[in-house]
């Protein structure tokens, strides 16, 4: 698989540029939530991903999600880049939790 660029970004190697999800600010039942009762953002939808590692014979070992997935992220961790104006976050390939089902 080639890597993937996300307008003007390419992430190298194996890193992943993802965008979290918006916080939810209503509860089902309606209720308002302050800002300070809200934890960090978990789910995100990738948005660009490199072309993978070397492995050990030299190989590359792809990344292993695809631009459009929804992933579950580490509560700690990844690099915020700002890019038209907009936050986005990149992790590496094995620092992503998981990955939902369609």
């Amino acid at each position: 698989m080639a890597a993937k660029a996300f307008k003007n970004f390419l992430p190298l190697f194996d890193r992943v540029l993802v965008e979290r999800l918006a916080q939810e600010m209503v509860t089902k039942g309606g209720i308002m939530l302050p800002d300070k009762s809200q934890g960090k953002v978990l789910q995100a939808t990738v948005v660009a991903v490199g072309e993978g590692s070397k492995g050990k014979s030299g190989e590359i070992q792809p990344v292993s999600v695809n631009i459009g997935e929804k992933v579950l992220l580490p509560e700690y961790g990844g690099t915020k880049v700002i890019l038209d104006e907009k936050e986005y976050y990149l992790f590496r390939d094995g620092d992503i939790l998981g990955k939902y089902l369609q």
